[in-house]
């Protein structure tokens, strides 16, 4: 059996997609102790015992070294009395948010600077393979005063001090190079679509991938979905409609994909099997609780509409906005206006922009979802995408769905947060929105079990 190390590893969605491949995950870490809580139970479900046969580790990338992971997988129990094998292939997917294109793009994120500390730790463990994910920005993020890694002999003297790059060097060129510098040759970094393979989400990631220098060269694997067959937010999640009347329209029979997620494609090392789980039994269906204000809004909106979209739609021809009660009075307090006369105003074309704004807010991003197309990127907070056919927000179920996690991965923890508790808390919604789509991570991970 081939082994791996997950780093950077989340709530396990790389972790899922390497063992759906035939891997086996001697060791794993993240920084967080709420991401702990849910990838430790998983991996439980799934037969893997921490200190039998494997090891999480929270910790600080920047705090973890290669001999604590040598140390730490030949004391497993699995190994007593036995050979312990060199590490196939490590993974990782160091934090994103100062690569990300969505929002601020900071260049200054301290968080940008670990990729450099996934080299260090690649070059302490020399696992056969290695693989890097990351956001589309993570090809074009420039570097000032970038300095290289120092490499050091067995005895811990300096045999090559790390260099400066030139300013301006962006992200692939600095990694390609570190790379080289410690015996890898590297593939040239390639972006792959969650889509394409099987994922019914619209998700571009940036895929490194890197072996030593001896060993043969993998391959990025080839999409497996034609861009016309690709599934589809209904083949994801239809059958997870609230209402009995909606879901009696929208849903007759499950689909393959539904089939899959219920019976489950990651198999468990105890019986061989995946989990199943059925309807009764599952797991973060919850939603937030959210005022009339806000579920009338969502009504207001078409499927596959945008906020710019519903917007350009109430100054052209005008909304009915009857029976919206709670909009209404809002309408009302804000414009000084009786209903009937609020009513009139948005039933016909070019309704003044402050009183749109009133109705709408400002805010345009929101948007509800398409049915027939695949989910856009899962984020960590989903407030803005409404479910296609139901006036809510989507659940955490929904999200994992979207990312291709089987129906038996419960995600731990709160559902949500706010505020600067964002910065440090990672909760469900978070866990699911950072994830690596298992069935991404498993298509990348069948290419390197197939030269090993």
């Amino acid at each position: 059996m081939p082994y791996a190390v997950d780093l950077f590893c989340g709530a396990g969605g790389c972790s899922e997609g390497l063992i759906q491949a035939g891997f086996h995950i001697l060791f794993s870490s993240d920084i967080s102790d709420m991401v702990e809580v849910t990838y430790k139970y998983r991996h439980k479900q799934l037969g893997l015992i921490q200190g039998r046969n494997t090891w999480f580790e929270r910790a600080d990338i920047r705090d973890l070294h290669g001999d604590f992971i040598n140390k730490k997988i030949s004391e497993l129990e699995m190994f007593h009395d036995k050979e312990v094998p060199q590490i196939d292939l490590m993974i990782g997917g160091p934090s994103c948010q100062g690569f990300s294109r969505a929002g601020k793009r900071d260049k200054e994120d301290p968080r940008n600077l670990l990729f450099g500390e996934y080299v260090r730790v690649i070059n302490e463990v020399k696992p056969k393979y290695i693989v890097l994910e990351n956001v589309e920005g993570f090809m074009d993020m420039q570097f000032f005063g970038y300095k290289g890694l120092d490499l050091y002999d067995e005895n811990g003297n300096l045999i090559e001090e790390g260099s400066l790059y030139p300013d301006g060097s962006v992200t692939p060129t600095i990694l390609r190079s570190e790379l080289n510098r410690i015996g890898y040759d590297t593939l040239e970094p390639r972006v792959l679509n969650a889509a394409d393979y099987g994922v019914p989400q619209r998700r571009n990631r940036v895929i490194f991938i890197g072996f030593r220098r001896e060993l043969p060269a993998p391959s990025y694997p080839k999409p497996t979905v034609e861009p016309k067959n690709r599934l589809t937010l209904k083949d994801a999640i239809s059958d997870l409609v609230y209402d009995t009347r909606i879901k009696s329209k929208v849903s007759h029979t499950l689909s393959d994909y539904q089939k899959e997620s219920r019976a489950g494609r990651t198999p468990s090392l105890i019986t061989g099997k995946p989990i199943p789980c059925d309807r009764m039994d599952l797991q973060n269906l919850e939603l937030p609780n959210s005022t009339d204000i806000v579920l009338e809004r969502f009504d207001l909106f078409n499927e596959g509409e945008t906020g710019t979209m519903l917007r350009k739609r109430i100054k052209e021809q005008g909304i009915d906005i009857r029976g919206k009660d709670a909009l209404i009075k809002l309408c009302c307090d804000k414009l000084r206006m009786q209903s009937d006369d609020v009513i009139d105003l948005f039933m016909h074309a070019n309704a003044p922009d402050d009183a749109i704004d009133v109705l709408l807010t400002k805010k345009n991003i929101r948007q509800r979802l398409d049915s027939n197309e695949p989910s856009p990127t899962v984020v960590t907070l989903p407030d803005d995408y409404i479910n296609p056919w139901e006036d809510r927000t989507l659940s955490v179920r929904e999200m994992a769905r979207c990312q291709s996690f089987d129906d038996s991965f419960e995600f731990l923890g709160k559902r949500t947060t706010g505020g600067l508790k964002r910065r440090t808390e990672v909760p469900q919604c978070t866990q699911v929105g950072n994830a690596v789509p298992p069935l991404l991570a498993k298509a990348v991970a069948l290419e390197i079990i197939k030269v090993l």
